[in-house]
């Protein structure tokens, strides 16, 4: 529609207040702004694609976004990284996006429940590791060791994903941990213990690789029973839909995949 109108420079004014309604009605302003820059992207304006990503993918999709651009010129990846509950909240709220990677298929759900996505596909799996400071100066060198009362800990809340994977690796060891703070995100708990703020988290593998020696990584078995799982879809009201697929397909990839394993996660 947009098209046929700018042919005629007296109907621009018309074509403007059409755009205008049109985000009213659906409550997503920035994303009727969006879909306008897509139709301009077919003239050869700039082209853009928004991707809501898991804080724990920043390092990846940061990487495979700079590839993507480089294979499209002219196309700019915007990221939106964070926990993936509240991303989902946001997509389910109107928030503009073309992609959506999250860490747990839990939160994919909420968007897929709201008929905004369809088919996730599993693209990689992550699981919990120990953070704690290089001196280490509770001696932490086990699970068990987060139930000291002593000991000071940061984990993720319970309604995002890290957290989430926390609850099922300590039920699974039959243990309880009062944290002494719950942070929003996993990155946001790696913080906690980069800055020596508590003794030790419980982040994913990738965020202790991704720390690049400011922490330790502890292994444990319990870990083992709380993998999270990563989905990534296409958004139904995508912008730019076409090239959310071809973002996609990027990250399914083997060169995607060679990102990923290489940060510490694991093939699906």
């Amino acid at each position: 529609m947009f098209r046929r109108l700018s042919r005629w420079a007296i109907a621009l004014p018309v074509a403007l207040a059409l755009a205008g309604l049109s985000g009213c009605g659906s409550g997503q302003p920035a994303a009727s702004t969006a879909s306008a820059s897509s139709s301009a992207s077919a003239g050869g304006g700039a082209k853009e694609v928004t991707v809501f990503a898991a804080a724990s993918l920043t390092g990846t999709f940061t990487e495979l976004g700079k590839t993507f651009e480089a294979a499209h010129p002219g196309t700019t990846v915007k990221f939106n990284f964070g926990s993936s509950a509240t991303l989902a909240q946001q997509i389910v709220q109107g928030a503009p996006a073309d992609v959506f990677a999250a860490a747990s298929p839990a939160t994919m759900k909420t968007v897929t429940d709201a008929s905004l996505a369809s088919a996730p596909t599993t693209f990689v799996r992550n699981k919990l590791e120990i953070a704690v400071p290089k001196d280490n100066p509770a001696k932490v060198d086990e699970l068990k060791d987060l139930a000291d009362s002593k000991v000071k800990v940061a984990l993720c809340a319970e309604q995002v994903p890290c957290g989430a994977a926390a609850v099922k690796a300590l039920d699974a060891a039959g243990l309880k941990v009062k944290p002494v703070t719950l942070e929003q995100d996993v990155k946001a708990t790696l913080t906690k213990v980069e800055l020596g703020e508590v003794d030790a988290a419980l982040v994913y593998k990738t965020d202790v690789i991704a720390s690049a020696g400011k922490v330790q990584g502890l292994e444990f078995p319990e870990a083992d029973k709380a993998i999270n799982d990563y989905p990534i879809a296409t958004l139904a009201k995508a912008p730019a839909g076409d090239l959310a697929k071809q973002f996609v397909d990027l990250v399914l990839s083997q060169q995607g995949k060679d990102v990923l394993t290489k940060a510490g996660f694991e093939a699906p």
